[in-house]
């Protein structure tokens, strides 16, 4: 069962946490079975397996998705391994739970007729069927013994919309669940916390823990834990499930193991069983030959990250070619540089704070604003958007020195009143939820915006402040065009892909959290003809000059 990914601002109708179900306008919605196969066999539970000896666990096992296939493995390898035990043998091969009854009770039923049709007596059935799967709470339920294999596709919920005392109970068992990590990071530490020794968990599942904040914690487990990434299949424009939903999954396969070598590839939109066959095929085989298929593409990394930083993906050579960077150049936020890198004023009520009207306040709260509207050109046109401003140097200004603005806030009070900022510091009640740095405004300043398939920096010659959709850039000692021209090379991008979340359609987040992991020369180092050559290709908007200019700079042939 798939849950459905919620992007921020979704209206969605319901969802049902814990059962790996997405309700979309009450429809549920399934993996496709051939998806469920590739699981298995990439996480080991084959019938050549004696599978009869193992345990299994299935933490969200909705209408059975995964449990049917799980079942015809364990009565091949019955068959192969122990023909004559008796059926009441398999009571421990599985525990699935869910938290919905009828879940339970659809199981249950597919189980027994299926168990019949092998020739297991009904009564057999019926016993097996009942210990394989109960109601219950995977998160908070006790299990009193580890497995072999944790597999399944864990729901994804925003936890805006779990009850906070659910919330609060989560994250008391789930120490990963920090943060904005939502409820399938618990499913993960709880998996790889009942692994044994040497057992797997696959997950198909959002790959977004890998590389954003909230992941972090889950990552230190399992690079500090005695885990191992064994395979990270990405599976972003695959149709991995009977309905279409906004999901952006990768098969993870983890096991409690020291670290080895790595299976890390990427399929497209014609992946299908037939390449997901060759793909099986391709990866037990243990030669470093990389796969190179129109449907799918991987390699066999030596070692994985040692750190809880987020992860990078790519090819051998690109996480080579990462390395190298990291090791030769400082990070673009350098102090040496007087380089910043930060993002723009979030005020919780748009409609309230971020106006085209000159005229709301007094002239000296009306701070002009850049907005993302002003960049999209590719150079600076401001759209006339000012921030209705509540700071001056020295804070927070007092309202009864502003008669207008006081008047202006009073008119609104109810849209900014209803933020939880200002519940929080009832004394502060108008302020925005970012403070404003009034030296910023003047400065210069790269502008991004957050989500591009291709990087967009943009020069604000200074006198407007940055919005939250925008990221910024300052420095003290980089010439700013030539900076520029250094973010819209493909060697900015290509480092920005490899360490970003990817929206659908390869679209890329332009954070400061992984602008951050961008590492560059110092603008001492660079040749006065090759910061020149940045320059033009950045008033040009000249990606394959920039690109050029880029890899002399870093003293560079090629990309990988």
């Amino acid at each position: 069962m798939r849950p459905m990914l919620i992007e921020p601002g979704e209206d969605v109708a319901d969802t049902a946490h814990g059962s790996g179900v997405g309700l979309v306008e009450y429809g549920e919605v399934f993996t496709r079975r051939w998806i469920v196969e590739l699981i298995l066999d990439l996480c080991g539970y084959v019938p050549d397996t004696d599978l009869t000896t193992k345990r299994l666990i299935e933490p969200a096992a909705g209408s059975g998705a995964f449990l049917l296939p799980v079942l015809d493995r364990l009565l091949e390898a019955r068959e192969k391994h122990g023909p004559d035990e008796p059926w009441d043998a398999l009571a421990d091969a599985v525990h699935a739970m869910d938290l919905q009854p009828g879940h339970v009770r659809t199981c249950r039923k597919l189980l027994v007729e299926r168990l019949i049709e092998a020739a297991c007596p009904e009564e057999a059935a019926e016993r097996l069927a009942a210990a394989w799967v109960r109601t219950g709470d995977f998160l908070l339920d006790g299990i009193d013994r580890g497995a072999d294999f944790v597999v399944g596709n864990p729901p994804y919920i925003r936890i805006e919309d779990l009850a906070s005392d659910l919330l609060a109970a989560y994250r008391r068992s789930c120490t990963t669940m920090g943060g904005r990590a939502d409820i399938y990071i618990g499913f993960y530490e709880r998996g790889l916390d009942l692994l044994r020794e040497g057992g797997s968990l696959a997950f198909i599942c959002a790959d977004r823990w890998m590389r954003n904040q909230y992941g972090r914690r889950l990552r230190e487990k399992i690079v500090k834990g005695g885990f191992a990434v064994d395979t990270c299949l990405v599976m972003h424009d695959v149709a991995a499930f009977e309905n279409e939903v906004a999901a952006y999954p990768a098969i993870t396969v983890l096991s409690r193991r020291p670290q080895a070598d790595v299976i890390v590839a990427e399929a497209t939109e014609a992946f299908d069983d037939v390449a997901a066959a060759e793909f099986t095929a391709w990866s037990l085989d243990r030669q470093d030959r990389p796969l190179h298929r129109a449907n799918v593409s991987g390699s066999r990394l030596p070692h994985w990250h040692r750190t809880g930083d987020s992860w990078p993906e790519g090819s051998p050579e690109t996480l080579a070619w990462l390395e190298e960077i990291q090791d030769r150049f400082p990070p673009l936020e350098d102090r040496a540089a007087g380089t910043r890198v930060g993002i723009g004023v979030a005020t919780g009520a748009d409609a309230v704070y971020v106006t085209q009207d000159a005229y709301a306040a007094e002239p000296e709260r009306m701070l002009p604003l850049a907005m993302s509207a002003d960049v999209k050109s590719g150079t600076y046109r401001w759209t006339g958007h000012y921030l209705v401003n509540p700071w001056d140097e020295d804070g927070l200004v007092d309202l009864e020195e502003w008669p207008k603005l006081s008047a202006y806030f009073g008119q609104n009070a109810t849209a900014v009143l209803r933020r939880s900022i200002s519940r929080r510091s009832p004394h502060s009640w108008y302020r925005t939820i970012d403070k404003v740095t009034a030296s910023l405004t003047d400065k210069p300043k790269l502008l991004l915006e957050d989500m591009k398939k291709r990087p967009n920096p943009v020069l604000e010659p200074g006198g407007r402040y940055p919005h939250h959709n925008l990221y910024y850039l300052t420095s003290e000692e980089w010439d700013l065009e030539a900076l520029g021209g250094l973010l819209l090379s493909d060697v900015i991008e290509r480092q920005i892909a490899a360490y970003c979340v990817k929206m659908r359609g390869r679209t890329l987040r332009f954070q400061a959290q992984y602008l951050r992991r961008v590492h560059v020369p110092r603008p001492e180092n660079i040749e006065e003809g090759v910061l020149d050559e940045l320059v033009t290709a950045f008033r040009e908007r000249d990606r394959d000059a920039a690109t050029a200019a880029a890899l002399r700079a870093y003293g560079m042939d090629a990309l990988p």
